[in-house]
């Protein structure tokens, strides 16, 4: 089974990912570590799309079951998903965990990606954005459930597993 967490930037994605995957005993996955190339510091230089599908593909394909965190919007590899949990905060919330998640990680906040996270519900011209994944969301055929508020991550668990006992035993194998 493969689950995505999905949502803007500092809604939470990775950190569902990572709870789900220690909580299931799966390999959790960064979608930023298909995407950007790694360069110091990091998140500077996009992979090729071809080269970003064919890694991730790979990646999914060396294991049974894993939780992948983050977005793959446009990616081609929705066939691949069997859930996908979508979460939602304020921009106030999304954009303190981004200020104290960089200033921990690299001494301070980049003002640019926090202007750019802002934008999240108006729907940047770049990258993720609100209107994208309610329409990427949309044309899914696997479950999509979604976590709307500052949860705890106990209660997101709560919630997914919840969801989860009303998929089918074949839609939910190994979860």
């Amino acid at each position: 089974m493969y689950v995505l967490i999905t949502g803007a930037a500092g809604s939470g994605t990775s950190t569902l990912a990572e709870a789900l995957a220690r909580r299931w005993g799966v390999p959790a996955l960064e979608a930023d570590d298909y995407f950007w190339l790694p360069t110091d510091p990091p998140y500077r230089r996009k992979r090729d799309p071809e080269v970003r599908r064919a890694l991730f593909e790979h990646a999914l394909a060396s294991h049974e079951r894993c939780v992948v965190a983050g977005s793959v919007v446009g990616w081609g590899v929705e066939a691949s998903l069997d859930l996908v949990v979508f979460l939602y905060v304020e921009t106030s919330v999304r954009l303190r965990r981004l200020r104290e998640r960089d200033e921990a990680l690299f001494g301070r906040a980049n003002p640019a990606f926090l202007e750019w996270a802002a934008q999240y519900d108006e729907g940047p011209a770049e990258g993720r954005s609100l209107a994208k994944h309610e329409s990427w969301l949309t044309s899914l055929h696997c479950p999509v459930i979604r976590l709307v508020g500052e949860l705890t991550v106990t209660d997101q668990i709560t919630r997914v597993a919840d969801a989860i006992a009303g998929v089918s035993p074949a839609d939910r194998e190994g979860a």
